[in-house]
Parts: structure tokens; sequence; C-alpha cells
């Protein structure tokens, strides 16, 4: 699913006892690794949800390649170490969270880029089927009004 504003998958998300998930649940899906024996995670993160090797068109579905998203089933090699499937590319996906900085962010010379957004905007994570290969990784994080279904946005839910 694509074109879909922040309040309309909240709104599916109500209608299917689900939830969207906050930035950081996303994050460590994509980027996290866990600890051998399963009681945490690993102090270490992935570049991409499959490893650190650079993406190829069996990863991700990125570059325009596709001409728009493909089924969800599809690309098992770019799986997350979770099992998470098309964590980057196909649609950029909705968080619950509001664009906030991180922790020690200090303006630059383009101050006036994100930083007035922050608070009034909703994350979204993962990049879209018309991203650049060069440009994806875990942490590259966007922001839209949450009324926007302009954008190529879909959603991903998890157990309330």
């Amino acid at each position: 699913m694509i074109h879909v504003s922040w309040y309309e998958a909240r709104a599916y998300c109500r209608w299917a006892g689900r939830r969207l998930t906050c930035e950081l649940e996303w994050e460590v899906a994509a980027a996290g690794e866990p600890l051998p024996d399963g009681s945490g995670l690993a102090p270490v993160k992935r570049r991409y949800p499959w490893g650190d090797a650079p993406p190829t068109p069996d990863h991700a579905n990125l570059d325009g390649g596709a001409l728009g998203p493909i089924d969800v089933g599809a690309l098992p090699a770019g799986d997350s170490a979770f099992g998470c499937r098309q964590m980057l590319g196909n649609v950029w996906e909705w968080t619950d969270s509001v664009f906030q900085p991180y922790p020690g962010f200090t303006p630059h010379m383009y101050a006036d880029y994100s930083q007035p957004q922050f608070g009034k905007t909703r994350v979204l994570r993962g990049g879209a089927w018309a991203t650049r290969e060069r440009l994806i990784r875990n942490t590259w994080r966007n922001y839209y009004g949450p009324e926007r279904n302009d954008v190529f946005a879909g959603f991903r839910t998890c157990a309330p």
C-alpha cells in the first residue's frame, strides 16, 4: 500500500487492533542484532538490515527499477537479523514518532531546513522504491506532516 497518510495508517491500526512502530523500534528491527543467547541486543548496528554489504536488487526495491512497490514477501535476501523484510526501499514507513532532533544535534548553516519541523511532523523510515541506493542506510530518516498522502509512504504494524 502506498500514498497513505499518517492519519490513515493510525486509523487502520485502530481498526486492526495493532499499532505503528515507534522510530526506535523500527531502527532496532532494521539495524539491531540479537545476542547469541537471545538475552538482549549486541553492541553493533548494521548499516543495512541484511548486514554491511551495499544494496543490490536482491536486497531492496530501490533506484526506481520496478517503477513502483513490489510484493512485501519478495526479497528475502534483504531480511534483517530479526526476520523483518523490506525495511529499506519499497515504501517509506510511517512511525508513531514525532520528528525531533537526535541527542546532541546542533543546527548548522542550514538551520532552517529541518529544525522548524521539530515537533510538528512525523517520522518516516526506510526509503521508497524511487530512493537512490547510494543514499539509503538504516539510519536515514524523513519527515512529513501527518496529513500528507502524496509521498511514497506506507506503514508497518506491530502488536499493541
